[in-house]
């Protein structure tokens, strides 16, 4: 029934999501106008909509489980080592079993990632 869940992430101005999704995590767009960018990867999907409005009200913590943590965690240190959290710069294991990482934007928009 249901296959996907793909949220908008709201920011005051799009370039900033396209540098978290696209240069940081190595996302590609597949729909780009001047207030939205569709981005895709692994088929993992995001919109990122550009809306000071929304922005200002929510900063949201997005989760993404995968299969292969070591192997991400090395590519995004290697893209982009300063936009890895500050409390989660490394792969850990944590009380409730998975092991994460986190990076975080200028925007405080906060993507865990998660493996069980």
């Amino acid at each position: 029934m249901m296959t996907r869940l793909v949220p908008n992430i709201f920011y005051s101005n799009l370039n900033d999501g396209l540098d978290l999704f696209v240069k940081c995590l190595g996302f590609k767009v597949l729909h780009q106008d001047a207030t939205l960018a569709v981005v895709e990867r692994d088929g993992a999907k995001a919109y990122i909509v550009e809306s000071a409005e929304f922005a200002a009200k929510d900063r949201p913590q997005i989760a993404i489980e995968t299969d292969n943590i070591d192997e991400l965690y090395r590519e995004i240190q290697s893209r982009a080592p300063e936009m890895l959290h500050p409390n989660s710069n490394r792969v850990e294991k944590k009380p409730w079993g998975a092991r994460e990482f986190a990076v975080r934007d200028k925007t405080d928009v906060c993507v865990v990632f998660r493996q069980f």
